[in-house]
């Protein structure tokens, strides 16, 4: 089948790459130029140098909905657009140029997860499976008919980083048998159900920052959704930043003020946290492995030498 790719990142690079190893027609590729957006500096296999290294060409830009790139798609002649990570609107009447439309492969179990980093939202909310969906694009982003899903579980210590390694083979996987099951016309369309649908944005630097008054299973899932190589949850300390690399919760309360260091506890350091923090009836998070700035990481136990004192404040 004749297709334009559309896509960025490693993920896009996996999908490109399964099209051509499924002896697929790719006669040209659009992709995002690079940025310095900490999201975008991870994963970051170039799709356009990928391209290049197959002869195909490829053009940078942030958008597909200009004269332009009508036109380029419009002298590729292909039947399908397929899209892996592109990270913005493509307008109706770019994807009405071809035959069969546009097709999009998202790392998320839509109608849930839409947009931006649905693997760390998803940690981040506790949910127990994750996935990959592949869907028609229409003018409602991420809202098309679903052609393929699969689910992954996440266990209770799964990370992002551990579901991204996870997922990232059904990338290519599920590419490859929606374009067939679009090229042989057995395709199937399970229309999503928009009242189920939730929507993400990019996620900042400030959405890491550990709010103390949050459960201890909340601040636990933020640290594991954190994971390496992703920008790390963190809070303050003495006034300066702090990172928390590993951390769980405790098997009994704690009670005081939420960010109160402690004491040592099941192999690391207690900090009370919670919303009954007060009544004592919050569990704790055990932290077990921070960093100081740009230092190195270090155990809780060696860093904090002595117990008092509060995290998330200047003092």
């Amino acid at each position: 089948m004749r297709v334009v790719f559309l896509g960025h990142q490693t993920w896009g690079r996996v999908a490109l790459e399964a099209l051509l190893k499924a002896g697929h027609d790719v006669p040209l590729v659009l992709t995002h130029p690079r940025t310095e957006h900490p999201y975008e500096t991870i994963w970051s296999d170039s799709v356009a140098e990928f391209a290049a290294s197959n002869g195909i060409p490829c053009v940078e830009r942030t958008y597909a909905n200009d004269a332009e790139a009508a036109d380029l798609i419009a002298r590729g002649d292909a039947e399908l657009l397929v899209s892996s990570n592109w990270r913005t609107w493509v307008s109706p009447q770019i994807y009405q140029l071809v035959p069969h439309g546009a097709i999009n492969v998202h790392d998320g179990l839509l109608p849930r997860y839409g947009g931006f980093a649905p693997l760390n939202w998803a940690v981040v909310n506790g949910e127990t499976e994750v996935g990959v969906t592949v869907h028609f694009m229409t003018d409602e982003f991420d809202l098309g008919d679903i052609i393929e899903q699969r689910r992954v579980q996440v266990g209770p210590t799964d990370t992002s980083t551990d579901l991204y390694h996870r997922t990232l083979p059904l990338i290519g996987e599920l590419t490859v048998s929606a374009v067939r099951a679009i090229e042989n016309g057995t395709v199937t369309r399970t229309p999503q159900d928009p009242a189920e649908a939730t929507f993400f944005h990019k996620r900042a630097r400030r959405d890491s920052l550990i709010d103390w008054t949050r459960e201890a299973e909340e601040i636990c899932c933020l640290v594991r959704a954190q994971s390496p190589p992703y920008p790390a949850a963190y809070t303050s300390f003495r006034g300066a930043e702090l990172e928390v690399l590993a951390a769980s919760v405790s098997e009994r309360p704690y009670g005081g003020t939420p960010g109160r260091i402690f004491c040592r506890a099941e192999g690391g350091v207690a900090i009370v946290a919670g919303s009954r923090a007060r009544t004592g009836h919050s569990r704790a998070v055990v932290l077990h492995e921070v960093r100081l700035g740009d230092g190195d990481p270090v155990k809780a136990t060696e860093f904090f030498r002595r117990m008092g004192g509060y995290l998330g404040t200047e003092d």
